[in-house]
């Protein structure tokens, strides 16, 4: 087994990092006074920077530093984000990925025009007011003036070297705040031979004599607070030492010059530290912080494990083709009249469905991890269009197998900008239909059965009915003056390289979306439902199955042939009688008051010999249409591993796959979708006949 490129582990966390950076900079848009998002944008450029020194994108690690500082009056609540900022700080974000991702692919006139643009958008009102405080860090005193201050015991975790942090760095860095008096305390530290290397084992007596608030401290240790015991409390007004650079207390050469005061400051060490304790002024102690490191070492110890995708779709394949050897000894079993050989079949078929169930939920993933990418896709079209629009998302945490997930990224893509071109409308149009400049856009995922429904929803002007169908008569796609409901007439937005825009750009106006959706829903064994209402919107719903690896199926017999419909589709199952026998004209089924068509698959399969006198009637829906199939006998349940059907089987499109079943023997899986488009088609000539 090979270790992973450490490149490699880097480029996927950035990716992670690259989410929460552009989720950050996004809600800066509509939150530009929250200062944890800010912190949090922070984080994660600190983050980048420093793994991208540590591996060696060094242009990386300089880009992102220039990135920080230009970005800094925003952290320091001296400039609110405007939108401007905001894109330019994305296209800032994308130059950083593209240097990772695929650095042959930049130039570094990019990333300075990118810059320019930054500094010149931060720069811009530096004479107006700070807007928002936050933090303002001081200007350093004289030497030997009295000033407020702040008196620090800093206790760092062990392993803090081993995570790339430096207190030393950190003490820097609180130095530029202001005089500080720096002692490092030693009574922590073992004997030589008891000594990890790589173990911090210095705690640091520190008194700051500058006049900030608690704040500005906090944004010293901003990203080793979980690290970092820190213990504050006010110090009282003192003479300031002169300011001294803090590698004068760790250089070799003046080590004889202070070695007597440094003793000194160590001695009287103790009396120090209780100085806080018997002031009359309270303390402001950091309680939490031993919790913290606690519940931080508990979720190290349940810490997640990266594992590579191909591993699992490996794994997937060795339970599928156990779930397949599992059927075969059960029916092994129940041929024989051997109890203890039945009881270890039902033993295997428990362990194997519990292995195949906990197998499927490691590859399923929250459908929030594909809705996120669509913010910044809604934020440039509202932007390139000058149509103001906001983006809802709900249920994130509905999980779907992770090749649906990949699947489903392309179809929501066209989904979205189709809504956003066509649907919502321009703002003068908005004005006069009386609705609010803003658009609106809901994106939301439910679990329905055995099903995930994902539904994009817009606030527009919703389909042009007339419209869609006299381009469908200039096409000849339709006859003038046919009957055809609403429903049947958005059909035709599905069709290759049918368009009803008025004008080509470059986001749509060749027909060459919608067809590309419903195709890739229905390779996914899903289906896409329509519904609009006129001046209101249009609601496009995507319904499909969990996964795409294994199903539960119901088993049927045609003729000597046998069949998988999957479970999920199936509503119920009925007799077909004497008087449905004698309607073979009519072909529709009386289900409690309500005409259901049904297809008659002996005849669809050209099934040989004459079918069983009891036959049944098997009822199926995708969407709201239900149509009924007619099989010689309906044998059980089956647990169903997929199988993709060869190439030279692409034109049989009322097959979706296939599977093995327990005596060996393959059973083909019937596409649901394509049996109820067949159904239609067969009703719509079945009136035309009558009607003629």
């Amino acid at each position: 087994m090979s270790a992973m490129d450490p490149t490699e582990v880097f480029r996927q966390e950035a990716s992670e990092l690259f989410e929460v950076l552009e989720g950050a900079l996004l809600d800066l848009g509509q939150r530009p006074d929250d200062r944890e998002l800010v912190d949090s944008a922070f984080r994660a450029l600190h983050t980048i920077k420093g793994s991208g020194a540590m591996f060696g994108f060094d242009k990386v690690a300089s880009f992102t530093h220039e990135f920080e500082t230009a970005f800094d009056r925003v952290r320091k609540g001296e400039i609110k984000p405007t939108q401007e900022l905001i894109s330019v700080a994305l296209a800032a974000k994308d130059y950083i990925r593209a240097l990772i991702e695929d650095p042959q692919s930049t130039d570094d006139i990019i990333g300075e025009a990118i810059l320019d643009d930054l500094k010149r958008f931060v720069s811009a009102d530096r004479s107006d007011a700070p807007v928002v405080e936050i933090a303002e860090a001081p200007s350093l005193a004289p030497a030997g003036s009295k000033q407020a201050g702040w008196h620090l015991y800093l206790e760092f975790e062990s392993h803090i070297l081993r995570n790339g942090s430096n207190p030393l760095d950190l003490l820097e860095d609180l130095c530029k705040l202001g005089p500080c008096f720096v002692v490092p305390v030693t009574d922590g530290v073992p004997f030589l031979d008891e000594m990890e290397p790589e173990d911090c084992y210095l705690k640091w007596d520190v008194k700051l004599h500058a006049a900030c608030d608690k704040d500005a401290i906090d944004d010293v240790f901003m990203f080793v607070q979980d690290e970092l015991e820190l213990t504050l409390s006010p110090l009282e007004h003192v003479e300031a030492p002169a300011p001294a650079p803090l590698f004068q207390l760790l250089d070799e050469e003046p080590i004889a010059e202070a070695a007597a005061p440094m003793a000194e400051a160590i001695a009287e060490q103790p009396a120090a530290r209780a100085e806080p304790q018997s002031e009359p002024k309270p303390e402001i102690k950091r309680e939490a912080a031993p919790a913290r490191r606690e519940d931080a070492k508990q979720e190290r110890g349940i810490a997640t494990v990266r594992v590579q995708a191909e591993r699992l779709d490996e794994l997937m394949d060795r339970v599928g083709e156990l779930v397949i050897a599992q059927a075969r000894l059960t029916q092994l079993a129940a041929s024989g009249s051997d109890l203890s050989i039945k009881m270890i079949a039902e033993e295997i078929e428990r362990l194997a469905s519990s292995l195949r169930d906990t197998t499927m939920g490691a590859r399923m993933v929250p459908i929030g991890s594909l809705f996120g990418r669509f913010r910044r896709l809604v934020h440039d079209l509202s932007r390139d269009l000058s149509k103001p629009v906001e983006f809802v998302t709900s249920g994130e945490d509905t999980e779907l197998d992770k090749t649906m997930i990949e699947c489903l990224a392309d179809p929501l893509v066209h989904l979205i900008r189709n809504a956003i071109d066509h649907g919502i409308e321009d703002n003068a149009t908005r004005a006069a239909n009386g609705k609010t400049e803003q658009g609106r856009i809901e994106l939301a995922a439910v679990h329905s059965g055995a099903q995930v429904l994902v539904t994009v929803k817009d606030n527009g002007g919703g389909l042009n009915t007339a419209r869609i169908r006299a381009k469908a008569e200039e096409q000849g796609l339709i006859a003038a003056g046919a009957v055809l409901t609403d429903h049947e007439i958005h059909q035709f937005l599905f069709h290759p390289g049918f368009s009803t825009a008025q004008t080509i750009s470059a986001l749509s106006g060749r027909g060459v979306g919608m067809d590309v959706v419903k195709r890739t829903i229905e390779n996914m064994r899903g289906s896409i439902d329509l519904s609009t209402k006129p001046g209101q919107g249009t609601t496009v719903t995507l319904r499909l199955p969990l996964t795409l690896a294994i199903i539960e199926g119901l088993l049927i017999r045609v003729g000597e042939g046998r069949y998988i419909i999957p479970l999920s589709a199936v509503e119920e199952c009925v007799e077909l009688t004497a008087e449905d026998e004698r309607s073979r004209g009519r072909n529709f089924l009386n289900v409690r008051g309500n005409l259901v068509p049904f297809l008659r698959l002996r005849e669809i399969m050209s099934s040989s010999g004459s079918p069983d006198k009891h036959q049944k009637t098997i009822i199926i829906s995708t969407g709201e249409t239900r149509v009924g199939l007619v099989a010689d006998q309906i044998i059980g349940n089956h647990q169903t591993v997929i199988k993709s059907l060869s190439k030279l089987h692409s034109d049989v499109t009322i097959f979706s796959g296939a599977t093995i079943l327990g005596d060996g023997t393959a059973a083909l899986i019937l596409d649901v979708a394509q049996l109820v488009q067949l159904a239609q088609s067969k009703v719509e000539k079945q009136h035309i006949n009558e009607a003629a």
